[in-house]
């Protein structure tokens, strides 16, 4: 039943409002605040993924350079294992340097060392023959490889390999 003022009556007297009024101008901004921070939120969880990605990315980069490496220096010949072809042209451009400088901890150690960089990625090398200074006498070489790249401003991630190469022209002490 209907009265006068356009609400309707139940069985026992009391009204309630019509159906046919809409919802005020304050709950559609509620809602759409709500679903704004919801788009908000959805946004932020992409971009950190997407950071994700791009930090993955990066880091299969850097161990794909570090083994690279890692296998170049195991492939050339033994007499060319301190030379250093880096840009890839197939033609040795410099040799591995024992002299404190670029990556190298001590002068005359005995450890030579490269440092190159491959866009985000930092890549240093050290080859470490087994007599100091001299590689036509040493029976074996350490090869390390350090890739290390960026993880955040100040924070960076490392990937370390390295193998133990025989000398296949040494006959020994004599």
């Amino acid at each position: 039943m209907m009265s006068p003022d356009g609400h309707t009556a139940d069985s026992h007297g009391s009204t309630c409002r019509s159906a046919e009024q809409g919802i005020s101008l304050v709950e559609v901004m509620v809602a759409m605040m709500i679903l704004a921070m919801a788009m908000m939120g959805s946004l932020s969880l992409f971009e950190w993924a997407e950071g994700g990605m791009r930090q993955g990315e990066t880091a299969l980069q850097a161990l794909a350079l570090a083994e690279s490496k890692l296998e170049g220096k195991r492939a050339v010949p033994w007499e060319h294992l301190l030379a250093e072809d880096l840009d890839a042209d197939g033609r040795y451009e410099t040799l591995m340097r024992d002299d404190g400088q670029d990556g190298d901890a001590t002068a005359g150690d005995g450890v030579y060392t490269v440092r190159a960089h491959h866009g985000p990625v930092e890549l240093m090398w050290t080859v470490q023959p087994a007599q100091p200074r001299n590689l036509s006498a040493s029976a074996y070489a350490l090869i390390h490889v350090t890739a290390r790249y960026r993880i955040k401003r100040d924070r960076w991630r490392e990937i370390e390999l390295g193998t133990v190469r025989a000398n296949p022209r040494y006959v020994g002490a004599s």
